[in-house]
């Protein structure tokens, strides 16, 4: 769970309402503005209120909250927000609303008066579905659910991406080589933006001189330009600091680049970087970076739930990932970060309240009141026939056939059948993609399709070069298309390393000939 209490800022709360947060952000020049979403979907605002970025529709600061009328039950599923500060936010509708600080028009309303209150950006976006929404410090980047980036306000280096020095009134179209290329994840530093594209290529405009673009230079560009020092390796995920980017890639390895002065590079000095350096992380497989263009502070949490800070830590220059006791990234600027920000929007679980579905996860292999028990590799599982025969119609059918209470089974093993009996109770999975393989098998035997999805991507988030083969067989065994065309797709673009191991030489003489075939008509093998 995340404990929004570990920010100031809601220390005057009630128990009662701090229950009730289910979204927070925490932002300002001393981490003294905050806005919240409940349970109920209200949207609350409390803090200082520079440049009116509460949107209450007044410039009075609040110690206590004060709800956002015009955002309440929309939904909120991105938020950023820039120094002045301005605040943006992207709805589930695909609506974009911004507030706040307008003088670069970064609220994209074409002037340059400051918003009190939530207004809807409409110019170019009125048929768009944004998703993600990122501010620099005083300009706005927006994804759509189609890959376009819109851009809008100040531009003095660059960073709206228009060609030109000029800052943009309006949300516009980032073109020139993103022209007909889908992006999947967006970031902004202080005076730059980044956009990482679905084929796993990252491209950079604007601000560059501290190399924050990872071009090898230090000069800005009006355009996006692709980083050409990533050719061949696959980004799925940027973060931008004040002056230096973090790019994960499919395998969990993490890039960084740009400013250093705090060793927020983690390269263990502080020299800048004006290409992408690759970090040392103990060889832990990475899932998730963190920054926030407003510190130097850099977090990362590896597959393992272990989190990793460096950068500007307290005052104190940290040059290389240290390992700390927090369970998510969030906590590490909370405690660490200046000023304390959130870096994307907290969601935050409640936990004295279960609902059904955690009363169920709560339930599940406890003897306590269950009425039967599976015996699978000589240990037992503890379920309940009722919840079994609503979620499954494979047991539906058994359980109407016998009214035993012990039930051995030696089809599957332990892990994958008390995996499967959780994901009954949880509709979630938590196996390492080796093991996924065998639900992935029990899946297609019982004809679960949404527990075969599940395994796909829990397969998809584990793969590496090492078993990339192994995974790609199973997909084609079990006729799981979507996941045999992402195997495909990975070991094409590890080819090298892939064709080395061991699964490789190892593999079926009918795949290997059709992998080969594919492979070739892919282009794989072009000079």
């Amino acid at each position: 769970m995340l404990d929004v209490g570990k920010w100031p800022v809601f220390a005057l709360l009630p128990p009662e309402e701090l229950r009730l947060i289910r979204q927070a952000c925490v932002f300002g020049s001393a981490a003294n503005e905050a806005l919240y979403v409940t349970v109920n979907d209200e949207v609350f605002a409390l803090g200082t209120n520079c440049s009116g970025c509460l949107g209450l529709g007044d410039l009075q600061s609040t110690i206590e909250p004060r709800r956002i009328d015009v955002l309440c039950g929309k939904k909120i599923v991105s938020l950023s927000y820039g120094t002045g500060p301005h605040v943006v936010v992207a709805t589930s509708d695909g609506e974009v609303f911004a507030w706040g600080h307008n003088g670069y028009s970064q609220l994209g309303n074409g002037t340059t008066n400051h918003g009190l209150t939530p207004a809807l950006v409409s110019t170019n976006l009125l048929s768009k579905r944004v998703t993600e929404v990122a501010c620099g410090s005083h300009h706005t980047i927006a994804l759509t659910n189609d890959g376009e980036v819109y851009a809008w306000g100040y531009n003095n280096s660059g960073q709206v991406g228009s060609g030109s020095t000029a800052n943009q009134p309006t949300p516009r179209r980032v073109s020139s080589c993103l022209q007909n290329k889908v992006v999947v994840n967006i970031a902004c530093g202080q005076l730059c933006s980044m956009a990482v594209l679905d084929n796993g290529e990252i491209y950079g405009w604007g601000y560059n001189c501290n190399g924050q673009l990872g071009l090898g230079n230090n000069g800005n560009q009006q355009t996006p330009c692709r980083i050409a020092a990533l050719q061949g390796v696959n980004i799925i995920q940027v973060a931008c600091g004040y002056a230096h980017t973090l790019a994960l890639t499919d395998e969990g390895f993490v890039y960084a680049w740009g400013a250093n002065s705090y060793g927020q590079l983690g390269t263990g000095n502080k020299s800048n970087q004006a290409l992408p350096t690759l970090i040392n992380t103990d060889k832990e497989r990475i899932v998730e970076v963190a920054a926030c263009h407003t510190s130097h502070t850099s977090a990362a949490k590896t597959q393992s739930g272990q989190v990793l800070m460096w950068g500007q830590c307290r005052g104190q220059a940290v040059a290389s990932p240290h390992l700390t006791h927090f369970s998510s990234t969030d906590d590490v600027f909370a405690c660490f970060a200046t000023p304390a920000v959130t870096w994307h929007l907290l969601s935050v679980d409640g936990d004295d309240y279960l609902t059904v579905a955690q009363s169920l996860k709560k339930e599940f292999d406890s003897p306590e009141i269950s009425d039967l028990k599976f015996l699978v590799d000589g240990k037992c599982i503890y379920v309940h026939k009722a919840l079994l025969k609503i979620r499954c119609e494979h047991f539906r059918a058994l359980l109407n056939e016998t009214d035993e209470d012990t039930i051995e089974t030696h089809q599957f093993s332990y892990l994958v059948y008390r995996a499967f009996l959780e994901y009954l109770y949880t509709d979630t999975i938590n196996l390492p993609p080796e093991d996924a393989i065998g639900l992935l098998d029990l899946a297609t035997f019982y004809r679960e399709t949404r527990l075969k999805r599940l395994c796909q991507e829990t397969i998809k988030r584990g793969i590496s070069e090492e078993n990339a083969i192994t995974l790609l067989s199973a997909a084609v065994k079990y006729e799981a298309r979507d996941l045999e065309e992402f195997c495909f797709k990975f070991c094409v673009n590890h080819l090298t390393a892939v064709t080395q191991t061991q699964a490789f030489a190892e593999m079926d003489h009918e795949l290997l000939k059709n992998f080969i075939s594919k492979a070739s008509r892919y282009g794989a093998f072009k000079n």
